[in-house]
């Protein structure tokens, strides 16, 4: 018996009804079906579930994110029509199942032993021979051969015709067909169950509504809230240690929905333990479940991949997030106007700066104080050992690092580099941009550590970083320092004199002259105080002087005069740096490799800053973390269904790929002498292959081996 593709056919009613019912019985349909959730599965896949829409803004544009918003494809297994997909599979497999299963059981119950004689000989694999023996008494023992071998057997005896023989074995092969597709509607019915379905009827039909608003949980409507008695749902609960929470978040289209759970969570402990590299390899949370009803306290614990079960509802460790933790910031000014101080915040707050003109909101984002960063050797640029801190050529950085606050592509090296503070800057406009500042200073590779000072505009972008030396104590205050002193006239003014008096010989006055007019305005165009042309767009630094040279000197003779140039500010910045030392009472620096790195990275680092775009950087100076876990608690009670159903499509494939439904006939009629019979045998297999051409050989050679004796 072949199953049929074609739909269940009904003989009586509208040829509307008729047809309906014909296509979603048949398998056609149930494999297009089958196909449109495939496909539906892979976008859901590829494509992040449940992220904002400005997260789809930023990634694919608007309309890219319009259309996933409209066709819920940002929530394909909540999405409408994704339950309908599989609720009308559910229908169809039944219809299918329903169809074939009678048609099915009743084959097995046949032995089809009244197959008339002549039709045995028009089979592939059959045989004939001649027995020593009555016809009834081969029969008797043929079957007595197969029955003893697993087969199923019946005689029929045709008076005055002979015996047929007709067995039977594999039927698990047809029962295979209703396993695995009784297996495709346990699925689907447990994936209704656990799915959107219960909870979106629940606001169709219980008054029960999506909440879009703001607040505490404790102030939400209980239009907004699902009984603790809902039979399914799966949520988020955020618990910080220490704390306790009884109420879960259901991720809506256009909103939240709070389940009420019959306990409360309360975090004790939270666990991380990570690898060398600083990447967490363990994470797991100590609690104790508050039973609402009776008051029992129930102690677990929850890790990755080991939940925790209470009342039905499972509790999986999910992830871990900040609990509110307490941050302490030092403003760092990047400009003339801005000026230092300290503020406290907790992560997830937000405070108000100002300048005096322009607001600002300062937004806490994240604490973390275990990074993993992608750092490689820095060597561009770097001085050789030994050089005169008032020779470094500093032209490479010119070209390589004009205007900018990343550095050049390095392989990765990853290692953790310590506490780092994120932060947002939002205008009075409403945008903001982003913010991470490591607090301690890491060494990049050359010898030098430096502050990294992170900015990014939009959430896909990269973090690109501002690199602040730190001093000898391991500190911003020397950098603090020397561009406060370069912002100062009579500084940078001091700093040209002893220049001049250390570089040029006092007999030749003209000569000062010039390097004095040249080295004061160098200085000015890097400090920022003086522009090129009116209407030029640097603000300072390395970009000045390319600008400058742009302008001022011929192409053909830009190489060797910007050489000069750079080999000049070089010498008087590091007498800017010097006397910023001196002024807040510290001896000047030696020309010694370490002078010459910081000297180096200052430079650079106050050159990049004139493109820093916050008036402030905002350094940690100390912190108390609070962790939080994210659990997911989740009431499935389709999740048995589904697993049956599994069980069931796992039996059913394998019958129906490796059990071979066979069926034998052996047609025995007298011989021609007298005491013996002549057997016609006849194999049937569903599939061909080289074992059921091994086994026809065995039953042959076995069921046909006695042969007539010859007459005497």
């Amino acid at each position: 018996m072949s199953v049929s593709t074609h739909g269940l056919r009904v003989r009586r009613g509208p040829q509307a009804v008729r047809a309906t019912v014909e296509l979603f019985s048949s398998m056609r349909f149930a494999i297009a079906l089958l196909t449109v959730i495939c496909i539906a599965s892979i976008i859901g896949t590829v494509l992040k579930q449940h992220e904002p829409l400005g997260n789809y803004i930023n990634q694919f544009g608007p309309f890219w994110a319009a259309l996933f918003r409209a066709a819920r494809l940002d929530a394909i297994y909540s999405a409408w029509w994704f339950l309908l997909i599989l609720l009308f599979l559910v229908i169809s497999t039944s219809l299918c199942i329903a169809r074939n299963t009678p048609h099915i059981l009743k084959d097995l119950k046949t032995f089809k032993e009244d197959i008339r004689a002549q039709s045995l000989r028009a089979f592939g694999q059959r045989a004939a021979t001649t027995l020593g023996e009555l016809p009834e008494a081969a029969a008797q023992r043929i079957g007595t051969l197969l029955s003893g071998g697993g087969w199923k057997v019946k005689l029929q005896h045709r008076e005055g015709a002979g015996w047929m023989v007709a067995a039977r074995a594999g039927g698990a092969h047809k029962l295979g067909y209703i396993a695995a597709h009784g297996a495709i509607v346990l699925i689907c019915i447990g994936g209704l169950l656990d799915g959107d379905l219960v909870v979106r009827a629940q606001t169709w039909f219980n008054g029960k509504s999506v909440f879009t608003g703001g607040g505490m949980i404790a102030d939400v409507a209980p239009e907004h809230r699902l009984s603790p008695s809902n039979p399914t749902f799966r949520g988020n609960i955020l618990v910080p240690e220490g704390g306790r929470s009884s109420v879960a978040i259901l991720n809506q289209a256009d909103g939240v929905l709070l389940q009420d759970l019959p306990f409360s969570i309360e975090l004790k402990k939270f666990i991380v333990d990570y690898y060398s590299t600083g990447m967490p390899k363990l994470f797991a949370s100590e609690v104790v479940l508050h039973d609402r009803e009776t008051g029992e306290q129930v102690p677990a614990r929850i890790e990755v991949n080991h939940p925790a079960s209470y009342k039905g509802v499972e509790i999986y460790q999910s992830s871990f997030d900040d609990g509110g933790s307490t941050v302490k910031l030092k403003a760092v000014p990047m400009s003339a106007a801005a000026k230092p101080f300290e503020l406290e915040g907790t992560i997830g707050s937000s405070s108000e700066i100002t300048n005096g003109s322009d607001k600002l909101t300062l937004e806490y984002v994240a604490l973390r104080v275990i990074n993993v960063e992608n750092f490689a050797d820095e060597h561009g640029g770097a001085m050789t050992s030994g050089a005169d801190v008032r020779k470094v050529d500093l032209q490479h950085s010119l070209e390589s690092r004009l205007g900018a606050a990343n550095k050049v592509n390095k392989p990765k090296v990853l290692r953790n580099i310590g506490p780092s503070i994120g932060y947002k800057l939002r205008d009075a406009a409403g945008q903001a941009r982003e913010y991470q500042n490591y607090m301690v200073p890491v060494d990049t590779g050359d010898g030098q550590p430096v502050f990294l000072l992170g900015m990014r505009e939009k959430p896909e972008d990269p973090f690109r970083y501002l690199r602040v030396p730190a001093d000898e104590n391991g500190s911003m205050d020397g950098f603090q320092r020397m561009r406060a002193a370069l912002d100062d006239d009579a500084v940078r003014a001091r700093a040209v004199e002893r220049y001049i008096a250390r570089a040029t010989d006092p007999a030749r006055p003209e000569l000062a002259e010039q390097l004095r007019a040249s080295a004061t305005r160098a200085l000015a165009l890097f400090a920022g105080t003086e522009r090129v042309k009116a209407d030029a767009t640097s603000k300072g630094g390395w970009q000045a002087i390319a600008e400058f040279m742009e302008f001022n000197v011929p192409e053909a003779e830009r190489a060797r005069a910007g050489a000069v140039l750079v080999r000049i500010l070089n010498e008087v910045l590091f007498e800017v740096l010097n006397l910023s030392r001196e002024s807040a009472g510290l001896a000047a620096l030696p020309g010694d490799d370490k002078s010459q790195a910081f000297l180096t990275q200052a430079v650079l680092a106050i050159s990049d800053a004139h493109f820093y775009p916050a008036p402030v950087a905002m350094m940690m100076t100390d912190f108390k973390q609070v962790q939080a876990s994210v659990f997911q608690v989740a009431r499935a009670p389709g999740k048995s269904i589904v697993y049956l159903g599994c069980l069931f499509l796992i039996v059913g494939i394998f019958a129906m790929l490796y059990v071979r439904e066979r069926r034998l006939w052996v047609w025995l009629v007298p011989a021609d002498t007298a005491g013996g019979s002549h057997a016609t045998m006849a194999f049937s297999v569903n599939r061909r292959t080289i074992d059921s051409d091994r086994e026809f050989d065995n039953l042959k050679d076995k069921l046909l081996a006695l042969q007539k004796e010859p007459a005497p």
